[in-house]
């Protein structure tokens, strides 16, 4: 019996966190690796902010599905900074964005007429 006992207090502490962790895991995004399968595609957008001295765009933005992101308000570095003369604050635009090196990165922005 004096050996069951640390054997059964043993699998009592692991247990839980075996299984809550495991469960843990699978439900939290990890954006470092974003699963990547869903099909890359364009996202529609409100430009915020623009800063053309660091080449990045604030925008508030739908969900982004191929990233699994929520929709939110987000801080994005233009690829090619000349896209950024094509927008100011306040329009509506559809661009695709990539997850690339830790940074998010549009690679194309279409203003909304």
């Amino acid at each position: 019996m004096k050996q069951t006992k640390p054997l059964l207090a043993a699998i009592a502490i692991t247990l839980p966190s075996l299984f809550f962790g495991s469960v843990f895991a699978q439900t939290s995004p990890d954006h470092n690796t974003m699963d990547m399968s869903a099909k890359p595609s364009l996202t529609d957008g409100e430009v915020r902010k623009i800063d053309k001295e660091t080449g990045k765009l604030t925008i508030k933005h739908g969900e982004i599905k191929h990233l699994e992101m929520p929709p939110m308000t987000m801080v994005f570095v233009a690829r090619d900074k000349s896209m950024l003369d094509m927008v100011k604050a306040g329009d509506k635009v559809r661009f695709m964005v990539l997850h690339e090196n830790g940074q998010m990165i549009v690679t194309e922005l279409q203003p909304i007429k």
